[in-house]
């Protein structure tokens, strides 16, 4: 049952009533009376409201009297937004004349005329006000304590483990967990490890495994098992490990001293193992009382194991890492599901009930909760319709058993405070599987006013703290940070999460007003009572149902399908109470998004065809969050921008043609967010309006820095105030398309030195990108190491006066390094002057460093300038080396997976230090002609082998007798190389294509030295299932062998083999055959006609073939057909015609007489007419 969350939309109110800002407009208005007895009434209906809650579970009037206290308080605040929304119109018309024009346009601004409206408005609110006030105090409501603390009546567990209990899925989590209580046996200090998981993962039963293992039981003299829940009592817990310990009970009176000496009597120095199930204090100080008894007793390598839901239990109770459980994966769900659900017969019986079981295990997501509720209630079901039903509905409140799946989700949901279960509760607004960012959703909070100051925290700090409760509590799974692509070449950084389907649906069950779309169709009925509401493209099918829909707060619509415009329905919504709104394409007319005075969050980000924001969005006042990412054709922002005092954030990414800032940006006090910033020589445009930006954090990209004048512009920006910036990307250019000119003037260059020159802090940089610095040095605030302590990552690009990197080689924080096109730099650690040798005489640089790329360095030669000892990168997983042509050697690297080496000097025999390798992709120098020699058996974890442009491919001498085959290896690409036997030549190389026996996907692309078709190489090549053939033109015959490839091929692809006369047999496991540009080619392979299993024949551009095999009725399997550009197949065979209805596609384009006879009239038209793909001309002409 839906919760009413009332309480926290009373307070938001009581407190924007109390607000200064509409307080100074009452009074003005003379409404302030009135604006006080509001507050009062609303104070004194709030300290009623837990009682009314209480009440409402059993009492419909009380339920109806809260639903349409709501509806009012919703109405006040809207009153009272007006108010606000005054109050700042007439702070920003003061002193500018230009805001008088725009607004006497959109709205009417007569003091006389809104002292009418607001007059009636604020009348009618508190006549609906004072009538529930009697109301309630017919009710005989009373005074209750909050709701802070909530008291739930939770299970009691035992450490028994049913011998029938089937558990799948945690053996090795209960490895890894009796390894760390082993592992303790020599700690002095009783350690504590906590299980961490949301309900239902089988925290319990991975604690009982472990407690009644046959190496922990010996291990602890003493073990104990003790349910907590939410009672953390220290005298109660002290009391119950007496009891535990001697088996009966504790007389003692309630005095902690006598209860400790006690404890310290009865567990003496025994080693002694003490499960905690269930604990959800997060009252740190009751850990600090329960600790020291819990130290005081017992003998080393005692522990301490503690199950909870909560990140903060675990980290204030923990002594170690923590063991965080994760869901099942499919086989062991599908494993638990089914030994509850079938007996072994059934399951064999009737597979068809396995089928529909399978898409209830999906539904279920890997939690052991559902999966053995699911499947305990499907052994009941004996008809097949019964299961479908099921597995078909919608909403598992269909099921039955959901309500004991939720109850369990649910105690953790009635822990949370108010502001987090509204919180949590809006997150319904979203679809199942909704990838959610942390900053958008913190917005949106902030926007409906869910989120409130407090202490030292603003609202984004208080709104991040909530996400990260809510992350800890598992309401929120899968946070990380992900990059995302905004247009061409930028991307942006954001943490993300996911929610658990169960956890959505719990959300859904607690509220009605916040509904995705997708659920349209089961809400008519309540559609009134929705306030926040998330589109889609399928609500274009369906916007008969918005005719439903009351006063919204929020509307997302990002997936707006852009060829349609908005429904009828749509745009008669009442739009006036929205505080956020989210629209890829604004269509909504200035005029209108003038008047949603109360809007607080507006994101258009990529709407493809604005250029010119509207003047009317200077006009929305209270605006907290604009965001305009990806609007590729935005030119210009509105002058006003600067008047709009309460914006908060301005996100710019992606808007590759603004053409600058609107003048005085600096005005925006509050403004946290500035991603984008494009310095202007015009007057109130420059880098000087970022000094007074104190607030700004996150990401910061500066465009067009050479128009600086002087040093003293940046200086004066005083960059280093701005201490939360996290990302700065500086680019000398005026948009990310734009490169710098190596021709420069050296004056120009002289007088530009200093415009680096501004000061950064020790900061919280973690990304740092330059880009077109030319032929200006580094700054001297990127020489201090101290700058660098929380850099991850850094960027630059087209430096080529920079000889020198930032001192970064002792990095701690560092992971990823990007440069290119430095032109002077030669080394990428100068400074050191002797060398400390680390693991095995090897200088450590860059330790924590996972990526690199290195792109045209010219005269990088060297990984450091003293290069008397050896180096080593021991974090180093990802290396990639363009054109750097005095590179010679790659250093010690032992995780190094992933390394592309692009025309260097770096010799392949010198990678052999280079164990860890998973996948190499090797370029060599077109210009070098010798030998080269494969190390292939140093990589034994090698998967993907790429080589190119490599002569005489050899392996060393001492690979060159017979050795097994390297069984890593699945992928191999061979280009631009001679490693093909050929008669006339003595360079076979001996034993390379034996080391692939286990090679799944093979390669070759521009081999000259392949001729005939390769027998020799393929012959130890049986696990080949993909093959592909490109643009080796000297391939001419077939060999004289009946089959060449082997009998698991799957795919063949043969492309641009232009002098290829014929193709060998083909294995009858062929699934997709593409022939492509093979213009010699006349006739295909004998055996195609008998091809059961082809489902795709492609042949493109092959226009020496004549036609068809004249039977292939054997290609039963046949789903798609394409031939396309070959003019001398005119038509088909017989059997063929036969099997064309049953084709999924089909394709003739460029074969001439083929396609006319497939057209309508033609002689084949019966036969290809419903066939669901076609040339677009065919189907135009079905249509027609």
């Amino acid at each position: 049952m839906a919760e009413s969350l009332l309480l926290p939309v009373v307070r938001g109110v009581v407190g924007k009533a109390a607000g200064a800002l509409v307080q100074s407009v009452t009074r003005m208005c003379g409404f302030d009376g009135d604006r006080h007895k509001l507050e009062r009434q609303l104070l004194a209906v709030q300290c009623k409201l837990s009682d009314a809650e209480a009440k409402s579970e059993t009492s419909p009037a009380v339920k109806r009297w809260m639903k349409d206290l709501k509806a009012v308080t919703y109405e006040a605040d809207d009153v009272l937004d007006d108010f606000h929304y005054e109050a700042l119109r007439r702070d920003a018309q003061i002193g500018d004349s230009t805001t008088d024009k725009v607004l006497g346009y959109f709205t009417p601004h007569s003091p006389l005329l809104f002292r009418v409206a607001m007059s009636k408005k604020l009348n009618s609110v508190l006549k609906k006000i004072n009538e529930l006030v009697e109301e309630m105090n017919k009710f005989g409501l009373v005074e209750r304590a909050d709701q802070a603390t909530v008291h739930v009546i939770h299970p009691q567990t035992h450490s028994g483990l049913d011998s029938l209990m089937e558990i799948v899925g945690r053996d090795d989590d209960k490895e890894m967990v009796v390894n760390l209580l082993l592992e303790q046996r020599s700690r002095r200090m009783v350690e504590v490890l906590p299980i961490v998981g949301m309900g239902g993962l089988g925290k319990t039963t991975l604690a009982k495994m472990v407690y009644n293992d046959t190496r922990v039981q010996p291990h602890f003299e003493l073990p104990m098992w003790l349910c907590v829940s939410d009672d953390f009592n220290v005298v109660s817990l002290v009391r119950s490990i007496i009891e535990l310990a001697t088996r009966e009970n504790c007389t003692l009176p309630d005095r902690i001293e006598l209860l400790r000496s006690r404890l310290h009597e009865v567990v003496g120095r025994k080693r002694y193992l003490l499960v905690l199930d269930d604990v959800w204090n997060e009252e740190e100080h009751k850990w600090e009382e329960m600790r020291p008894l819990l130290h005081s007793a017992g003998a080393p390598g005692s522990v301490v194991l503690v199950t909870t839901r909560s990140q903060r239990v675990a980290s204030i109770m923990g002594t170690v890492p923590a063991h965080t459980l994760s869901y099942l994966n499919h086989d062991d769900s599908w494993e638990l599901f089914r030994k509850k659900a079938f007996s072994k017969e059934e399951e064999e019986q009737q597979p068809e009930f396995a089928e529909i079981g399978y898409r209830i295990v999906k539904k279920c997501k890997g939690l052991p909760l559902a999966l053995k509720t699911m499947g305990g209630l499907m052994s009941s079901k004996k008809r097949i319709q019964e299961w479908e039903a099921i597995a078909g509905s919608k909403s598992w409140e269909d099921v039955g058993t959901t309500n004991e799946i939720l109850s369990i989700l649910k105690l953790s949901y009635r822990h949370l405070p108010l502001e987090m279960k509204q919180c949590f509760a809006f997150c319904a607004i979203f679809p199942k599987d909704y990838q959610m960012e942390r900053d958008k959703l913190v917005q949106l909070w902030i926007a409906n006013n869910f989120i409130q100051e407090e202490g030292m925290m603003d609202l984004e700090e208080r709104g991040q703290f909530v996400f990260n409760e809510l992350a800890w509590r598992s309401f929120f799974q899968d946070v990380k940070v992900e990059s995302f692509h905004v247009g061409i070449k930028q991307t942006y950084k954001s943490i993300t999460c996911y929610m658990h389907d169960l956890m959505h649906d719990l959300a859904k069950s607690v509220t009605e007003e916040c509904v995705d779309a997708q659920d349209l169709n089961q809400q008519k009925a309540s559609m009134k009572d929705v306030r926040h509401l998330m589109s889609s493209a399928k609500l274009q099918e369906n916007s008969e149902l918005f005719k439903h829909v009351g006063p919204l707060h929020t509307l997302l619509s990002p997936y707006w399908s852009k060829s349609s415009p908005l429904p009828r329905n749509i745009k008669r919504l009442n739009l006036t109470s929205l505080r956020a709104l989210h629209n890829d394409k604004l269509n909504v007319s200035p005029k209108a998004l003038a008047s949603i005075t109360h809007l607080r969050y507006l994101d258009i980000s990529h709407s493809s065809e604005l250029e010119n924001l509207p003047d009317s969005v200077c006009m929305l006042y209270s605006l907290q969050t604009l965001r305009l990412n990806g609007c590729e054709k935005l030119q210009h922002l509105p002058e006003g921008v600067r008047f709009m005092s309460k914006l908060r954030h301005l996100y710019l990414v992606g808007c590759h043609s603004l053409k600058g800032m609107p003048p005085r940006i600096g005005q925006l006090k509050n403004l946290r967010t500035l991603t984008t910033f494009v310095v202007d020589t015009k007057d109130g445009c420059g880098l000087e309006e970022l000094k007074d930006l104190h607030h700004l954090g996150g990401r910061l990209e500066l465009f067009n820095l050479k128009a600086i004048q002087s040093g003293s512009n940046a200086r004066e920006a005083n960059l280093h105030i701005q201490e939360n910036v996290t990302e700065l990307l500086l680019h000398w250019c005026h948009d990310i398309f734009e490169h710098s000119g190596r021709d420069f003037d050296i004056d120009v260059v002289n007088n530009k030195k200093e415009i680096l020159e501004f000061s950064l802090p020790p900061s919280r940089l973690e990304t740092l990108r330059v880009w077109g610095s030319g032929h200006i040095e580094m700054s001297s605030w990127m020489k201090k190491p101290q700058i660098f302590l929380c850099l991850k990552e850094l960027h630059m690009s087209e430096c080529w006066r920079c000889k020198d990197l930032p001192p970064l080689w002792q990095s701690v924080s560092l992971e990823s390094l990007s440069l290119s096109c430095l032109d002077n730099l030669t080394t990428l650690s100068s400074g050191i002057d002797m060398a400390v040798p680390g693991c095995n005489g090897c200088l450590e640089i860059f330790p924590k460093l996972k990526k690199i790329n290195l792109h045209y360095l010219p005269n990088l030669e060297k990984w450091m300038d003293n290069e008397v000892t050896s180096v080593m990168f021991p974090e180093l997983k990802e290396l990639k080396i363009y054109n750097c042509p005095k590179l010679v050697n790659i250093p010690k690297a032992p995780i190094l997976r992933e390394l592309d080496i692009f025309q260097c000097r770096i010799a392949l025999n010198s990678l052999s230090h280079l164990t860890s390798l998973t996948q190499l992709n090797y370029v060599g120098d077109c210009g070098v002609s010798m030998d080269l020699v494969i190390p292939i058996r140093s990589w034994p974890s090698l998967v993907t082998l790429e080589l190119t442009s490599l002569w005489n491919l050899l392996l060393p001498e001492e690979q060159q007798t017979t050795m097994p085959p390297l069984e890593s290896i699945r992928k191999l690409s061979i280009r631009y190389s001679s490693c093909f036997f050929s008669p006339n030549s003595s360079n076979w190389p001996f034993g390379f294509w034996d080391c692939f026996a286990f090679v799944e996907e093979l390669s070759i692309a521009s081999c000259d030295d392949l001729v005939h078709w390769p027998v020799k190489e393929l012959r130890s090549l049986n696990s080949l299932r993909y093959v592909k053939i490109n643009d080796c033109k000297n391939l001419t015959s077939s060999s004289s062998e009946e089959f060449l490839f082997p009998s698991g091929l799957e795919t063949l692809y043969i492309g641009f083999c232009s002098n290829l006369l014929e193709i060998p047999k083909l294995p009858a496991s062929l699934e997709t055959l593409c022939i492509n540009g093979c213009t010699s080619l006349v006739s295909l392979p004998l055996n195609l006609a008998r091809l059961e299993k082809l489902r795709e024949l492609r042949l493109f551009y092959c226009s020496s073939l004549r036609n068809l095999p004249d039977v292939m009725d054997g290609l039963t399997g046949l789903q798609e057909l394409c031939v396309r550009q070959c003019p001398g197949v005119e038509t088909l065979p017989q059997s063929l015609l036969q099997r064309l209805p049953n084709l999924r596609k089909l394709m003739t384009l460029g074969s001439h007489k083929l396609d006319k006879r497939c057209r309508r009239g033609g002689e084949y038209w019966e036969y290809v007419s419903n066939i669901p793909c076609l040339n677009i001309d065919f189907i135009e002409e079905r249509q027609n």
